[in-house]
């Protein structure tokens, strides 16, 4: 387990405005387990030829995305989009 933390960047309001309860669950969830792998996040997800920057993954069986960054200076995992195909 590591000392990192996620946040919503800029804020929850803007991220996450108008998505379903149970997608913000479930991005909760996903940034909650990325904050837990620490400074491995920067490799999960797009694009896979290369570590750090703004990554991808999949959410809820390929149904949307986030968009997240992984910051080691920070600790923090900074969920930066969602997008929901619904």
């Amino acid at each position: 387990m590591t000392n990192w933390s996620w946040e919503y960047n800029p804020s929850e309001e803007h991220v996450a405005a108008g998505l379903p309860l149970g997608v913000i669950a479930e991005v909760e969830r996903l940034a909650t387990e990325l904050a837990a792998l620490g400074g491995d996040a920067m490799k999960v997800g797009r694009p896979v030829d290369r570590e750090g920057g703004l990554r991808e993954f999949d959410i809820l069986g390929g149904r949307g995305f986030i968009s997240f960054l992984a910051v080691p200076r920070h600790r923090c995992i900074y969920i930066c989009n969602v997008t929901w195909y619904g």
